[in-house]
């Protein structure tokens, strides 16, 4: 098994589609990396991932916005396509096996960063109340 692990920043909101009666979430993560090249000039290259989370686990489709910070690991497939000049282009994509928002708070104060969400995460509901001391299992 090849897995790639990628923490970057979301290029553009996630598209939520229906494929063969199967949800997709489709979203691109640009990774940065900034370096000193042999001559001591900074550099800076982006790579772009295509990612595609085949999940009934949606819920986490209003926070995959543009700009947002996020983690994301699955398996990787390279795609290689010629563009109407005729020039080759390659592109990485991933099957997305686990993604989690990284990140502080909303303009609330409470936090907008998830638990990690794979395929077999369940949906916890939210608490009514307060815990005390007496509600914690330790």
């Amino acid at each position: 098994m090849i897995k790639l692990q990628v923490i970057g920043n979301l290029g553009r909101d996630c598209v939520q589609r229906e494929v063969n009666g199967k949800n997709v979430i489709n979203f691109s993560v640009a990774h940065t990396e900034r370096y000193k090249n042999a001559t001591g000039v900074m550099q800076e290259k982006t790579i772009w991932v295509e990612c595609s989370y085949w999940t009934d686990r949606t819920g986490i489709v209003p926070y995959l916005t543009k700009g947002k910070t996020v983690y994301v690991e699955g398996a990787p497939e390279a795609d290689v396509f010629k563009k109407q000049d005729g020039e080759a282009v390659a592109t990485l994509r991933l099957r997305v096996r686990e993604i989690q928002l990284i990140g502080g708070k909303d303009s609330q104060g409470g936090s907008d960063t998830p638990q990690p969400v794979t395929s077999e995460t369940k949906v916890a509901q939210p608490i009514e109340h307060e815990q005390s001391a007496d509600d914690l299992p330790f």
